[in-house]
Parts: C-alpha cells; sequence; structure tokens
C-alpha cells in the first residue's frame, strides 16, 4: 500500500488540469504539498482568498505553498511582449528553484511537474530517490519550433504572432534535460506523444490521459437550421498563425458568397486592423469566461480550429458539450474526439481548400441538427477529469509498487 501524501505537485499558474489531479489527489489522501506561485486553497484567509479570486483551489490551503513576488511582478508588468516573456520565465524559475529547496524524502514519492518549471527540482528529485512524473501538454519544443519556423517562411506578415522560435537556448537545454530526467511521461494526445524523440520513448514510460470534459450544455440553442443550407463558424483561441488562422481566412476567401460566417474569440497578438486586412468579414468576441464562451458556443453551429501545433485544445471538448460537431487538424491535439462525419471532420495542416470543402460537406448534410447535438453532447461525455487524473495516479503507482 502507498503510504498516504507522497506526491508533490507543482505548476505555476495552476490551470483546469492541474485542478483536477489536485482534487483527485486529495480525495485519495495522496496530496503532500502542492506549490505555485499565486493561489488560495480551503479555509484560507478572505484577504488572501481576495488577491487569489481567481486561482482558488478545492485543496486545503494548507497544502498550498506559494511564491508570491515574481508571478506579482509579472502581472503588474507592462511593455513589450519580450519583456513579459522573460518575466514570465523568471517567475517559472523561481518556483521551480523553491521547490527543489524544501523537496524531501520524507513523505514525498513522486514529484509531478510540467514543461519549463521542472528542471531544479527533478535534479533535486533525483538525489533523493524521489519519482519524476512529467506531464508535457504541448508538442515537443523540436516540433514546435519545425512547424512555426516554416510558417514564418508560409506567412512573414503573421510572422510577429509567433513566439516558440524565440526560446533562448538556455531555456531549450533546459526543457531537454526535464524530459530526460522524466521517469513518467503523460501526454494529453497522440500528437503529443508522437512528438516525444523516440529515444526517450524508447527509455521512458510514456502515456496519453486525455483531459475531461465540461458539463454539456441544455438550454436552447440558436443554431442555423440545416434547411437553410447555411453554417455559422466559431474559431476560438489566441489570435495566432499557430492556432491556424491565416489558413482559416484564405478559406473563408475561397467562400465569398456563400452562406457561411465567421465568428473569432480570443486575444489578439496584433492590432485589429492587422487581421481586418488579412479578411474583413468576421464578427470578433474578446476574450472572456468559460460561461460566456459557452453561451457564444450556443450561438454557432459549428467549432473550426485549423491549427499548425498544439497540446489538446480544451475548447474541442467544450464545443461537443455544446452540441457543436469540430472542423480541427489532427495537430489540435483531438483527433480521438472526431467521429468523421458525426462529431465532426479531420483536416490536414495548412490547407484552405481542404477546409472548405468539409464545411461544404457540413452544410450539405442530411443530419438533423438535434441529432448531431446528440452525437457531439455523447462524445464529450466519454472523457472525464476524474479519468483523466487516476490515469496519472495510476501509471506512477504501477512503478512505485515494484519498490515496495
Amino acid at each position: 500500500m502507498i503510504s498516504e501524501s507522497n506526491y508533490v505537485v507543482s505548476h505555476p499558474t495552476g490551470n483546469t488540469f492541474v485542478r483536477a489531479l489536485m482534487e483527485e489527489l486529495t480525495k485519495s489522501q495522496q496530496l503532500g504539498k502542492f506549490y505555485t506561485t499565486i493561489g488560495s486553497g480551503l479555509g484560507t484567509k478572505p484577504f488572501i482568498q481576495l488577491i487569489c479570486k481567481r486561482r482558488g483551489y478545492s485543496i486545503p490551503d494548507d497544502k498550498i505553498s506559494r511564491q508570491w513576488i515574481p508571478e506579482l511582478v509579472r502581472l503588474l508588468s507592462k511593455g513589450e511582449q519580450s519583456k513579459k516573456r522573460k518575466r514570465t520565465d523568471h517567475s517559472y524559475l523561481a518556483l521551480d528553484k523553491k521547490v527543489s529547496s524544501k523537496l524531501t524524502n520524507r513523505d514525498t514519492q513522486v514529484l509531478h511537474a510540467y514543461e519549463d518549471g521542472a528542471y531544479y527540482s527533478f535534479k533535486r528529485a533525483k538525489e533523493l530517490g524521489i519519482q519524476c512524473s512529467y506531464e508535457l501538454p504541448i508538442a515537443h519544443w523540436s516540433t514546435v519550433r519545425r512547424l512555426l519556423a516554416e510558417e514564418a517562411d508560409r506567412y512573414p506578415q503573421w510572422e510577429p504572432t509567433l513566439e516558440s522560435p524565440r526560446e533562448s537556448e538556455e531555456k531549450l537545454f533546459r526543457k531537454v534535460e526535464e524530459l530526460r530526467m522524466a521517469e513518467r511521461i503523460t501526454c494529453p494526445s497522440q500528437f503529443v506523444l508522437n512528438s516525444i524523440p523516440d529515444d526517450i520513448k524508447r527509455n521512458t514510460p510514456c502515456q496519453i490521459s486525455p483531459f475531461g470534459s465540461p458539463p454539456s450544455q441544455t438550454a436552447a440553442r440558436k443554431t442555423s437550421s440545416n434547411t437553410n443550407k447555411s453554417l455559422k463558424l466559431l474559431f476560438v483561441g489566441s489570435m495566432t498563425q499557430r492556432k491556424g488562422l491565416a489558413d482559416l481566412f484564405e478559406a473563408m476567401k475561397m467562400l465569398n458568397g456563400e452562406p457561411v460566417t465567421l465568428s473569432v474569440l480570443g486575444q489578439p497578438s496584433l492590432p485589429m486592423n492587422f487581421y481586418r486586412q488579412q479578411f474583413p468579414g468576421f464578427s470578433y468576441y474578446p476574450p472572456c469566461t468559460n460561461h460566456e464562451v459557452r453561451q457564444i458556443m450556443q450561438q454557432h453551429d459549428a467549432l473550426i480550429l485549423p491549427s499548425i501545433v498544439e497540446g489538446r485544445a480544451l475548447v474541442q471538448q467544450e464545443a461537443l458539450a455544446c452540441g457543436l460537431p469540430i472542423i480541427a487538424t489532427a495537430n489540435a491535439g483531438g483527433e480521438d474526439l472526431i467521429d468523421e462525419g458525426l462529431t465532426g471532420c479531420i483536416i490536414p495542416i495548412r490547407n484552405p481548400l481542404k477546409i472548405v470543402e468539409k464545411i461544404f460537406y457540413l452544410i450539405e448534410s442530411k443530419m438533423a441538427k438535434e441529432e448531431r447535438i446528440f452525437i457531439c453532447q455523447m462524445k464529450a461525455k466519454q472523457y472525464s477529469w476524474r479519468s483523466y487524473a487516476k490515469n496519472i495516479i495510476d501509471f506512477n503507482l504501477s512503478s512505485l509498487s515494484k519498490l515496495i
């Protein structure tokens, strides 16, 4: 039997999948400590709750160790993107070094950490005999760098939206070493797993643990009827060519005069007039809460995500839970979510013509709107956050059991 409180988890900002893992570890009494920058747990002081209102966790507050200052500096900083990226790197590194300094093997058997935040803590864990569990949420850096460098050549005007090629050699060295030190590697999709170098996969156990889906949305859908032969498309994500937005705009130009509309919901990387110059005919929604995103989804007929490189875009499962089919590349990380022609369509990267083809497929589909909504929502329900977390816990447990 594995002892209680045997996990330490480290993540600077604590997103949805980090929360899911910690909640499952807490239920099974295996969470020793969660290291983060800013965050509050159950039973914390009111002023901390106020400061951390967007980073609250459903775990006891005494399980959280915070590294405030570098993250506060990052959040309050203004200026060029390059300076903001440096402050982000500094915040990640400061937390990594703190975990390294606090780590002991008294109660800890597993350290679970994430890309860009595990180098120093993994080095210390190896010295202490603590198992290093690594989660790679996006494709391996070499794949990201190669694909985005090619995009900079394809669409030079979109190059400022591509950040990965600008990463320092020092940061890339840490990425390499993190993966090399890992004893268990978890990926959210087949695309991410395929991107890991073969020598790492030969020597380190790897698994896929898909993210969970939000609850299905039962509110009335304001979608166009199939009998109208029209389609309201929605793109959700950062407005970059990493997400394939340039290819989507090219496809929409080909559809000039067809009964297809496009809405874009996301954070611009460049002034809005840049995007209007590429394709003026889209409706724009600024970033908003998850609840608001799902309300907007229910006003559309399909999600479109022609991504060049991702990990597993959660927006795909959010769309399915709202009853929307997906038109997406396998590089968006959700190939398993798409039953071709039913829950959506797979498209190749860098192919606006194929995007047009699949749009027409959905327009001409004879499937009733209500039937497609039901099929999409049933697909979303196959993926739970508890299953995601248990996969990681059991994956590490299988190794620890051999040592007992």
